[in-house]
């Protein structure tokens, strides 16, 4: 079974809060995939990747392009892709993975000040829960630092 974490954002946007959430996965060895729910944002998180510091690398690339299988973090709208062999899978805004069989660990975003997005992340984690999968949930301090609440 894998490790499920939900992360809710109440301070910092998704692009403030993935940077340092993938790096820390990189560190760990892991590849990962990260799930997005329309092609147009994953595209516009492929982008920032590349320049949300100056200062940092990460690694990555789209399913959009034949290489997957070659990406530390590999960039999907597709529930079910894991070309890279990901050890972990973020999903973003709502994304649902077809399953979480076989990974270490799933990892839920969402945007605590939009109303679709919390409502998904507390289905999903009845579902991961009633799946067997051990399921924590985190929320920003006023800081942004990840607070464990449950």
């Amino acid at each position: 079974m894998a490790e499920v974490l939900f992360y809710h954002l109440t301070e910092s946007r998704l692009e403030e809060a993935l940077p340092d959430l993938l790096e820390r996965s990189l560190k760990r060895g892991w590849r990962v995939v990260v799930q997005a729910m329309t092609a147009e944002r994953r595209d516009a998180l492929d982008h920032h990747l590349w320049v949300f510091r100056d200062d940092a690398f990460l690694p990555h690339g789209t399913d959009a392009e034949s290489n997957g299988a070659l990406q530390p973090i590999l960039l999907t709208i597709d529930p079910s892709q894991r070309a890279n062999d990901a050890h972990v899978r973020f999903m973003v805004e709502g994304a649902v993975p077809a399953t979480l069989d076989g990974y270490e660990r799933g990892v839920y975003l969402f945007d605590g000040h939009d109303t679709e997005q919390l409502g998904s992340a507390r289905s999903r984690w009845k579902v991961e829960k009633d799946a067997g999968h051990a399921v924590t949930y985190w929320q920003q301090s006023e800081d942004r630092r990840w607070v464990k609440k449950a």
